[in-house]
């Protein structure tokens, strides 16, 4: 599934791979995924209008469980096997700042894996030109059992929306 948005986006914010809704709406970030990063954009001060949203992988991977399709994590190969498309998109939108959702994402972009929580909220520069931000995928608050950790982790990922929005606006001046 391709991504969606401006095609001179100054921010391309890039997932892991579709979930069973986007898959079904062709659409990245429809899901509930997708209400926790329009919240959380809105909250930055970033027009979801404005940015291009895409996943690293195109495809939804998932396991048949009756009648629900549950999401599978892309594997090394497939992540690979997609880089190109996101290369691609990359190319054609030419956006300042990538902001990877996710270690798939990170991997994808970086071509190697890196711990988020090594990373997570810096601008860092990628070889191609532009900037790279790491975060966690919106996805990962979704699964937080504890209220008082969900918060922290939501904030946390505004703030490191904020500060890609800072980032962006620096490289514009």
């Amino acid at each position: 599934m391709p991504g969606e948005g401006p095609a001179r986006a100054r921010i391309m914010l890039v997932g892991e791979q579709p979930g069973d809704q986007e898959d079904l709406a062709g659409k990245p970030f429809v899901g509930p995924a997708g209400r926790i990063l329009d919240q959380a954009l809105a909250e930055a001060g970033i027009e979801r209008e404005a940015v291009f949203v895409t996943n690293a992988v195109k495809h939804f991977k998932f396991e048949q469980r009756g009648k629900r399709r549950m999401h599978k994590r892309p594997d090394v190969h497939e992540i690979e096997r997609c880089h190109w498309w996101l290369d691609l998109e990359r190319r054609i939108v030419k956006p300042s700042l990538v902001v990877a959702l996710g270690a798939t994402a990170v991997r994808s972009v970086l071509g190697r894996p890196f711990a988020i929580n090594m990373i997570r909220g810096r601008a860092l520069p990628i070889p191609e030109g532009g900037k790279m931000l790491a975060t966690i995928h919106p996805s990962y608050i979704l699964r937080i059992d504890d209220d008082g950790e969900k918060w922290r982790q939501y904030r946390q990922f505004v703030e490191d929306l904020k500060a890609g929005r800072r980032t962006v606006a620096e490289t514009a001046a």
